[in-house]
C-alpha cells in the first residue's frame, strides 16, 4: 500500500503574516517534502485553494519546486480544483512538472471543498456541475490525444490543436477525487479513473456502498480489473504516543474547525465528539505508529482493500517540528507496520 501526505501549504498566523511569513512557510513545506522523501513515503500531495489561510493557489509550483529537491516520492495535486481550471494549461502544467520530475507527477482531479474560486475566475456557482463535468472530460481527452478535437460550452472550441508539452508518463496518472457523492463514484468508474476518496468526518466503513457503485461501474464499463486503484485520504498526525499526538493534535484542530464551522453552519468542535470520530471506526488517525499503522489496516479491510493512504495533518496549527517528526514515523514506522501485515496476508 502507498502511503502518503497531503498538505494545504498552511500560512500560520494568517491574519498578521507578511509576505517574509509567507515565504518562509513555504520554505518549511519544501523541507517537509524533501524528508518525506528521505523518510520513504510514496506521495506527497499539495491541495489548492484561494484563500488567506492557504498558500497552494499555484500548487503546480510548489510541486516543481520539490521536485528539483527530491529522488521517488510522487507528486500530485491533492486536488485540483477542475471546475476553475482551463484543462489546457492544467494539462500543460502537470506535464511539465512531470518532465521536471522524470515521470513522478499526478493529477487528483476534484471540485474541491470551498466554493471562493467560482467569482474569482468569473464563473456561476449554478452551473457547479456542468463545469466540472465539461472540464474533467476535456482534461481526458487532452491526455489521451496530442492533438484535440472539441467543444462544449464553457471553453472556445478546439480544432485540429496540439497541445504540448506531452509527460514522459502515458498516459498522465488522473485521479477522481471525491467526497460523498454517488454520482462522482460512478463517474470514476466508468471513466475507468483511479478513485481518491476524502474521508473527513463520520466512520469509514460507512463508504464502503459507495465504493462498490465505484466498483461495480468499473466492472460495467469494461475496464482492466488491475488498472483499479482506490486511495484514502483522512485527517491524521502521528507521534511515538497515542497521548502526545492527541494533546499535540487536538487544540489547532478545533480552533480550524471551529472557525470553518461558522461558514458552513456547523456546531463547534467538542473534545467528545473529537475522540468519537478518533475511535476504533471514526475517521481520524491520530495516535501511536502502531495504533495508525493497525487502524490503516482497518479501514482497509472495511472497503474491501486500498492502494493508497493520505494523512492530511498540516491543518491543526502543528508546528514545523511537530510535522517534520510525524513525517518520520509515518515513513519509519508505519508505513513498514503496513507493509509487514500485507506480506503477512
Amino acid at each position: 500500500m502507498e502511503i502518503g501526505i497531503d498538505s494545504f501549504a498552511g500560512n500560520p498566523n494568517h491574519q498578521t503574516a507578511t509576505p517574509l511569513d509567507s515565504s518562509r512557510a513555504l520554505g518549511q513545506l519544501l523541507d517537509r517534502m524533501e524528508h518525506a522523501d528521505k523518510m520513504g513515503l510514496d506521495v506527497f500531495g499539495i491541495g489548492e485553494h484561494h484563500r488567506k489561510e492557504f498558500l497552494d493557489s499555484a500548487t503546480h509550483v510548489i510541486l516543481s519546486a520539490a521536485a528539483a529537491r527530491t529522488d521517488t516520492i510522487r507528486l500530485t495535486s491533492a486536488v485540483a480544483v477542475v471546475s476553475a481550471a482551463d484543462p489546457v494549461r492544467l494539462f500543460q502544467n502537470y506535464a511539465t512538472l512531470d518532465l521536471i520530475s522524470q515521470g513522478r507527477a499526478e493529477i487528483v482531479a476534484g471540485r474541491g471543498s470551498f466554493t471562493e474560486a467560482f467569482p474569482l475566475f468569473g464563473l456561476n456557482l449554478q452551473d457547479y456541475d456542468a463545469l466540472f463535468a465539461e472540464k474533467l472530460e476535456l482534461l481526458l481527452t487532452i491526455r489521451d490525444n496530442e492533438v484535440v478535437n472539441w467543444s462544449g460550452q464553457f471553453r472556445p472550441t478546439l480544432r485540429d490543436q496540439a497541445i504540448y508539452p506531452r509527460p514522459i508518463q502515458d498516459p498522465l496518472p488522473i485521479w477522481l477525487g471525491v467526497g460523498g457523492t454517488p454520482g462522482s463514484f460512478v463517474r470514476a468508474g466508468l471513466l475507468g479513473l483511479p478513485l481518491m476518496v476524502a474521508v473527513i468526518g463520520g466512520e469509514t466503513h460507512r463508504f464502503r456502498p459507495l465504493i462498490d457503485l465505484y466498483r461495480r461501474a468499473w466492472d460495467e464499463a469494461g475496464h482492466p480489473p488491475e488498472n483499479m486503484k482506490i486511495g484514502l485520504h483522512s485527517l491524521g498526525y502521528v507521534a511515538e504516543t497515542s497521548e502526545e499526538a492527541v494533546e499535540n493534535y487536538y487544540p489547532g484542530y478545533a480552533e480550524t474547525f471551529t472557525r470553518i464551522g461558522k461558514e458552513r453552519g456547523w456546531p463547534p468542535v467538542t473534545r467528545d465528539r473529537f475522540d468519537a470520530q478518533n475511535g476504533p471506526t471514526g475517521a481520524y488517525l491520530v495516535g501511536s505508529p502502531e495504533e495508525i499503522a493497525a487502524k490503516i489496516r482497518r479501514h482497509s479491510d472495511a472497503l474491501g482493500g486500498i492502494d493508497r493512504f493520505t494523512f492530511q495533518m498540516d491543518n491543526a496549527g502543528l508546528t514545523h517540528e511537530q510535522l517534520m517528526t510525524s513525517i518520520e514515523l509515518i515513513g519509519q514506522q508505519v508505513k513498514p507496520l503496513v507493509d509487514q501485515e500485507l506480506v503477512t496476508e
